[in-house]
């Protein structure tokens, strides 16, 4: 169930990246292993190659780049890893450095993208990711149960089976004074047979539309249904429970809460940020496709719920 509105941010990749770089100090070096006892500084030297040391910030900043193969080693073998693609590439930047391949423009032009993609990293970190606390995500979940409406849920049991003559007489049956439960686990061809067909609690909108509608008909607790069809065969429904929905709890919906204040975060401050700043596309075909994109993005918010 979505609890709360979803925000289409304009560079969703990018900004998945960044939340997980902003995670990558370079203490993740020492997070790629074991931890240990004491803090590991960020100039420590890990290795030299050639007389040019790596120390554990170059392994913090390799894993921002390597957060996905990371994600899927053991923690044990990451800090290897990450320290065997250093000492690669140290050797390789030598041999390119060599070879004059940092003295062309394009390098240059390569340099300026990169020094571009970090210190963005770095503001996203610093100044956006930072400020999503703990305290704001509990200030946003105190928003949304303050705004939070209750509405009736029920928990119901069913039997289902294939055919209405089945249906009908397992509903003479229970009419007789069979056990539902027993019954059940006897007729019914639904998974949850086991437990007595049990379905625990629902709201509007979880059931298939013949099913939820007999179910919230039923108004006495005990109370058992006519036969009712749908895609899955015949049901006959007991009404077990019911009682007002409540907000989930704060640990349930948290990580939901914090990403999406994260990403709202993120798009006020790019927007505050792109106040007043003047921007030329000379591809008139392009500028038309961009200025699409982002009247697209300015509306999605409001659709998307």
């Amino acid at each position: 169930m979505t609890f709360f509105p979803r925000r289409f941010v304009r560079t969703v990749g990018l900004l998945a990246t960044m939340m997980a770089a902003s995670a990558l100090t370079p203490a993740m070096a020492q997070d790629a292993a074991p931890a240990p006892a004491a803090a590991v500084a960020p100039d420590t030297v890990v290795a030299t190659v050639a007389g040019a040391p790596i120390t554990e910030a170059d392994l913090g900043f390799a894993a921002e780049d390597l957060a996905q193969e990371l994600q899927q080693m053991p923690p044990d073998q990451r800090k290897p890893f990450l320290l065997r693609v250093m000492i690669d590439m140290k050797v390789m930047a030598k041999a390119g450095a060599d070879a004059g391949m940092a003295d062309t423009p394009l390098f240059q032009q390569r340099l300026d993208y990169l020094r571009d993609r970090s210190l963005r990293r770095a503001y996203f970190a610093e100044q956006i990711a930072a400020g999503v606390t703990e305290a704001a995500v509990r200030a946003e979940y105190d928003s949304f149960v303050a705004a939070f409406t209750p509405e009736p849920e029920i928990r119901a049991s069913h039997i289902l089976v294939a055919t209405e003559e089945e249906a009908k007489a397992v509903k003479t049956a229970l009419d007789g004074g069979a056990d539902f439960a027993t019954l059940a686990k006897e007729k019914s061809i639904d998974p949850g047979a086991a437990n007595g067909g049990d379905l625990g609690f629902f709201g509007a909108g979880s059931m298939v539309a013949p099913f939820e509608t007999a179910a919230f008909a039923l108004t006495d607790i005990g109370q058992v249904s006519e036969p009712v069809e749908s895609q899955f065969g015949w049901h006959v429904i007991r009404l077990e429970e019911k009682r007002e929905s409540t907000p989930p709890a704060f640990e349930q919906v948290a990580p939901q809460l914090q990403q999406q204040l994260l990403m709202t975060t993120f798009d006020d401050t790019v927007a505050r940020l792109m106040d007043g700043v003047e921007i030329d596309i000379p591809d008139a075909a392009l500028k038309a496709a961009v200025d699409a994109q982002t009247a697209t993005e300015a509306g999605a918010p409001a659709a998307a719920q």
